[in-house]
């Protein structure tokens, strides 16, 4: 499978569909994507910190995506089983949490995630969900410098 990604104009990427994860409910306000693959960017020093996640659906849609911890923050969240079965996810262990950041431009174009619905991948089977949760209490971690 090839794909291009048109954020990048990178034509005919190659694509391991062992490696693509499936969202069945696809995303807020992306319900047609439902398929998206994780890409980070090569070259970088160090470890990527900003991931992208790309619709194969449409190669328009693609989101950055971080760990909450690179924000500072720590989340628990707590899947029902309906969740649990929407991920296939019998382990928790399996799960890892992302969030989509963007440019705020109301506040001055600085750097915002949306931590009111973060995104669960099951790294075991490749199955994902968009949680939209109706309280957020995020802990804030402050790092001494």
């Amino acid at each position: 499978m090839k794909i291009d990604i048109e954020h990048f104009d990178l034509k005919d990427v190659p694509v391991d569909p062992e490696t693509v994860f499936t969202f069945a409910e696809g995303l807020a306000g992306f319900a047609d994507c439902k398929r998206f693959k994780v890409f980070h960017e090569e070259g970088r020093e160090g470890k990527p910190t900003v991931f992208w996640l790309q619709s194969l659906d449409d190669s328009a849609v693609m989101f950055p995506i971080v760990a909450p911890e690179t924000l500072d923050l720590e989340y628990e969240i707590e899947l029902s089983d309906a969740d649990c079965r929407l991920l296939e996810l019998d382990n928790a262990d399996d799960a890892t949490v992302v969030v989509i950041v963007y440019r705020n431009e109301a506040e001055g174009g600085k750097i915002a995630a949306n931590t009111r619905s973060p995104i669960i991948l099951n790294l075991r089977n490749r199955r994902a969900m968009q949680k939209v949760l109706q309280e957020v209490h995020p802990t804030l971690l402050y790092r001494a410098r």
